[in-house]
């Protein structure tokens, strides 16, 4: 891997120093996006995996101030090899976000999501030894990211929550301590509670000062447990959240997940969001749109179910002190493994984003 790491460090160092360059000077209609997008609305999205990265996608057409906050509980796959042989931070959720907000963020997906398939590098991505590659040049998990962030010129910033190593660990209804995020993944639908150790692990400083500047901060969509509750037990960060006298937006999930949600409904979500953040959102974004029978049907074979709202569970939420938005934020994609998968339309989630952020403005 050293020598994989050599090639990759000298192609930052050369990309730093402007030997190579992935873009030429704007013209004239793309300085003018430019000027628009950075008269956008000041928004904090928090999360991780993959639902985050959808989120950015959508809302990066319509702003550049954008600070994306992502977990760093993650230890499955390419990720939690680098964490285990490397100890840094898992980089993979925060790779993808880097990804989604970049302008053309397609053709350089195809290239940091790149998988080797044999020798010692099997199962690793471009993208997360890249990152590997930058944090062992400046020796800080956090500065590489944000030499990341300004490497690929995205749409906004990413942020590690913090850079100390965290583990979830939680506790079942019958007093089963579960520990790391893949515990917690397959034991979800049985906690009781759930912390992060240490307990007094901290957020990062540039986390924490994006509050300020934020007008609306948008919780999820991401797996419950392991992508977007890991940051708000950070309670530095989810006092902050919590004070900040701006709207708080959970966006559902649209479909719970096996084992770690298995039989959950949205009230449920809500309630676990709530208890980390110490407050209820504002605002709760669900999905209104009819879904084929036959996705339902397989996605019901896996042990998953649609996260719909009914009278009951309005009339929960409100109680709450919450506003619920129902749209069709959803898409159906055809996967060559899965079949017939959904997922939350990038386009479609963004819009509702900012036709509620206008509505709070009185435009």
């Amino acid at each position: 891997m050293s020598f994989v790491l050599g090639i990759i460090t000298t192609l930052v160092i050369l990309v730093q120093f402007g030997r190579i360059k992935f873009r030429s000077g704007k013209p004239v209609i793309e300085r003018a996006i430019d000027s628009r997008l950075s008269r956008g609305p000041y928004i904090m999205a928090v999360g991780g995996g993959t639902g985050l990265s959808t989120l950015l996608r959508g809302i990066k057409a319509y702003t550049r101030n954008i600070t994306a906050v992502v977990a760093v509980t993650d230890e499955g796959g390419s990720s939690g090899r680098i964490r285990n042989e490397w100890g840094m931070l898992p980089p993979g959720d925060v790779r993808n976000c880097i990804v989604a907000l970049a302008e053309n963020d397609n053709e350089l997906r195809s290239i940091l999501d790149f998988r080797f398939d044999r020798g010692e590098l099997s199962g690793h991505s471009l993208g997360n030894l890249l990152l590997l590659a930058v944090t062992e040049m400046c020796g800080d998990f956090s500065l590489a990211v944000e030499k990341m962030n300004h490497l690929l010129s995205i749409r906004g910033r990413v942020l590690p929550v913090t850079t100390e190593g965290i583990t979830l660990v939680g506790k079942t209804v019958t007093g089963e301590t579960v520990r790391g995020e893949l515990d917690i993944s397959h034991h979800g639908s049985e906690l009781g509670e759930i912390w992060l150790e240490p307990v007094n692990a901290k957020p990062l400083h540039d986390v924490i000062t994006a509050v300020d500047d934020a007008e609306i901060v948008l919780l999820g969509p991401g797996s419950l447990f392991t992508s977007v509750i890991p940051n708000l037990l950070l309670p530095d960060f989810s006092q902050k959240i919590r004070e900040a006298e701006i709207p708080k937006v959970y966006i559902c999930n649209l479909m719970t997940q096996p084992e770690e949600t298995q039989g959950m409904n949205i009230v449920r979500h809500l309630e676990w969001v709530s208890a980390a953040l110490g407050a209820s959102p504002d605002f709760v974004v669900a999905n209104s749109e009819p879904i084929p029978d036959d996705i339902i049907e397989a996605y019901r074979q896996e042990g998953a179910s649609p996260l719909r709202l009914d009278d009951r569970q309005r009339e929960i939420i409100r109680s709450m002190g919450c506003v619920c938005i129902e749209a069709p934020i959803m898409k159906v994609l055809e996967d060559k493994k899965e079949g017939r998968v959904l997922r939350h339309d990038p386009q479609k989630l963004a819009s509702v984003i900012l036709k509620l952020i206008r509505e709070l403005e009185g435009v």
